[in-house]
This record gives structure tokens, C-alpha cells and sequence, in this order.
């Protein structure tokens, strides 16, 4: 496949890089410390169109394609993942599984205030019973005449506290997956609540919640897609969510790359700079080789979407080599930073920490791994 970026592509990416060096980069390190982020950014994301990149215009997005988006998400990885995943979840997960599975009067309600910022989504299916076995999740839909009563919860939701607009999964047939509905939900329904998950490992600044859902009404012309076809939206949004992932890892990379060269150049020991020490170019090759042969793949997966080819196994490879290797280019960074690597004054430790979250949500390295397996033998590993 050919991957040369078109001007327009080169345009984005300078827009997106400069933005992240603006707007994110000198807050993150404070955001980080706090748990906490100015809420501000999620205006200045609507204004810049990123909330809605991937939408068409008609709905208020920028309508942009599958590689143009990874690279804005690569260049949001790189200055914070926090900030990425507002990005990811509200594009990938919520305004595109809208756009594929709603009707044209959900599509017209929601998605442009959710391009704009006025309105922000988030992805209701991991429970907290159900994370790889996402067909066994508990919460339950009750058909009450013309609607539905939702009685569950939901964990590790990211923008859940923020979020106007929350896709819900829902029990509303028999067990596994062909018993499940998805439902769009407004935040502020009677019943609805979130509470923030704080004492994270990585991601510390970002909005991560638990959702309990109590006698939440809702009505069934908020329903998206089929009643019993709920995983497979859930699925599909899969896809285009670990391609996100993807170019985010692939973005927490190149930062780590760019940190340590830079850092590498600086720093004497022995008289001389370490960039001139041939264990330490080691691990700046690795970390090189590695980040675009991931970067690659996404965009490998990016160009199948584009064509509107089926992408799952690909997502799935991009997904789980991008992952596995942030967190080794975060690795090695630290490494090549030493004493100082693991400190906050130098971005590497951060980097370390969001990376390491990224092989365990979207599905886990050892889930990817399953489903490349199916496509390899046509033979299923899952229950």
C-alpha cells in the first residue's frame, strides 16, 4: 500500500502538532499532578474540529479521512494521552458508531453538538464484571410500553463524568451476545449518575468514571440500531477505536524517541555526550524501528477503512503492536534518562505510565492476539 501523505495530510499534522505544543504540552505535567484538566480543552478541541474529524460536514464534522485522523490522534499521544482518549471516545467510539447505526434524526440530533463541544460522548460497555467478556455484561433494558428501563453499571468509562451523551449497553434478550441492545442516553436522565475514578497508574488526568444506571428511562426512538444487535455495534466501534489506540501509542512513542535524542545530545558523562555511547544508540534505534513499523500498521488499517475494506484483523495487529510497543519505547526512555526518567521534571516517566494502560482497554494484548489467531486458522479461542 502506498502511504504518502497528501498536502492536504502534511497540513493536518502541522495543524494538529501545533495545537498539541500550544494548548497541551506545557499543561500536561500540572494536569497529571492534580488529576485534574482544565475543562476548557474540550471547547478549544471543538473549535480546532477535532472532536468531529472523522464526521462529515453535514453533521458539523470536519469529514476527514482514516489517516488524516491518526495523525492528529498520533500528535495528541505524543503531547498527552489524557487528552487523546477525549478525542478517540468522543470521534471513534460515540460520533462514529452514531454516524453507522442511527437513523438521520439521530444522527441530526446528536453529532453536531458533539463535533462542536457543546456536547461531549462517552462508551458504555465494560462493566464491572465484564471487561474481555464483553457479552456477559449484566446491565439490563426492560421494554415499559414505547420504553426502555436501564438497571446496571459501567466502570472505567472515560469522559463519563463529563460526558451530555453516554452509548449504553444493555441486556434486553437472552445471555451472550445476541441478547444485547445499544442506547444512546442522555446524562441528565432521572437515575443516571457517575462517579470519578481517581489513583490511576496512568491517564491521571483524564475523565474516568463509574456509571450507575437506576431506573433510567428512555425512550425507543433513542435506541441505536436493532433491538439484539447491540454487540455488534459494540464491535464496531471496536474497530475504529484500536485504530485510535493505535496511532495514540504510536504518538506516545515518537514523543519518547524525540525526548531521549534530544536529551541523549545534551547530556555528558565521561566527557563526552551519551548519544555517543553505543548502548545508548541502541536503544534510540530500537524505539526508531519499532514506532514506524506500528505506525505502519495503523496506517495500514487506516487505508483499509478508507477503501471501506473490512479491517478487524488489522485493527487488532495495530492495536496490539502499537501498544506493547509504547510501552517498550517508554521503557527504554526512562533507561536512556536515568535518574531522571524517573522524576516528572522529563515527560518519559508519564509516557511510561499512560503507555501501560493501553495493552489492558479496547481489549487486551492477549485478546488481540485471539482474534488474529481466528483470522489465522478460522478456528475461534473464545468460550
Amino acid at each position: 500500500m502506498d502511504f504518502k501523505l497528501t498536502p492536504e495530510h502534511t497540513m493536518i499534522r502541522s495543524v494538529a502538532r501545533e495545537f498539541v505544543d500550544k494548548e497541551v504540552v506545557p499543561r500536561a505535567n500540572h494536569w497529571d499532578r492534580t488529576e485534574t484538566m482544565d475543562r476548557g480543552i474540550v471547547t478549544k478541541l471543538g473549535e480546532v474540529g477535532f472532536l468531529g474529524a472523522v464526521i462529515p460536514d453535514t453533521y458539523g464534522g470536519m469529514g476527514l479521512d482514516a489517516l488524516a485522523y491518526c495523525l492528529i490522534v498520533e500528535e495528541l499521544g505524543r503531547g498527552d494521552s489524557s487528552v487523546r482518549g477525549i478525542v478517540s471516545v468522543n470521534n471513534g467510539l460515540v460520533g462514529k458508531t452514531i454516524l453507522a447505526w442511527g437513523t438521520e434524526e439521530q444522527r441530526r440530533a446528536w453529532l453536531p453538538p458533539l463535533c462542536s463541544g457543546e456536547m461531549l460522548g462517552c462508551y458504555g460497555l465494560t462493566e464491572p464484571d465484564s471487561g474481555s467478556d464483553a457479552a456477559g455484561l449484566k446491565t439490563t433494558a426492560t421494554r415499559d410500553g414505547d420504553d426502555w428501563i436501564l438497571n446496571g453499571s459501567k466502570l472505567f468509562i472515560t469522559n463519563g463524568t463529563w460526558a451530555d451523551v453516554a452509548l449504553i449497553f444493555a441486556r434486553t434478550g437472552a445471555e451472550g451476545p445476541k441478547g444485547i441492545t445499544c442506547f444512546v442516553v442522555p446524562t441528565d436522565s432521572g437515575g443516571f449518575s457517575a462517579r470519578p475514578v481517581k489513583g490511576k497508574l496512568g491517564l491521571r488526568a483524564q475523565d474516568t468514571a463509574e456509571l450507575s444506571l437506576d431506573g433510567v428511562r428512555v425512550e425507543d426512538a433513542n435506541r441505536l440500531g436493532e433491538a439484539g444487535r447491540g454487540f455488534a455495534v459494540a464491535m464496531s466501534a471496536l474497530d475504529s477505536g484500536r485504530m485510535s489506540l493505535a496511532a495514540g501509542c504510536v504518538g506516545i512513542a515518537q514523543g519518547c524517541l524525540e525526548a531521549s535524542v534530544e536529551y541523549s545530545k545534551q547530556r555528558s558523562q565521561f566527557d563526552r555526550p551519551i548519544a555517543s555511547f553505543q548502548l545508548v544508540q541502541e536503544l534510540l534505534a530500537d524505539m526508531a524501528v519499532e514506532t514506524e513499523a506500528a505506525r505502519m500498521l495503523t496506517w495500514r488499517v487506516a487505508a483499509k477503512a478508507d477503501a471501506g475494506e473490512p479491517h478487524t484483523t488489522e485493527s487488532s495487529m495495530a492495536k496490539y503492536y502499537a501498544s506493547e510497543v509504547a510501552v517498550r519505547a517508554s521503557n527504554a526512555a526512562v533507561q536512556v534518562h536515568g535518574g531522571y526518567g524517573y522524576i516528572d521534571e522529563y515527560p518519559v516517566g508519564k509516557y511510561l505510565r499512560d503507555a501501560r494502560v493501553a495493552t489492558l482497554y479496547e481489549g487486551t494484548s492477549q485478546i488481540q492476539k485471539l482474534i488474529i489467531g481466528r483470522s489465522l486458522t478460522g478456528i475461534s479461542a473464545f468460550l
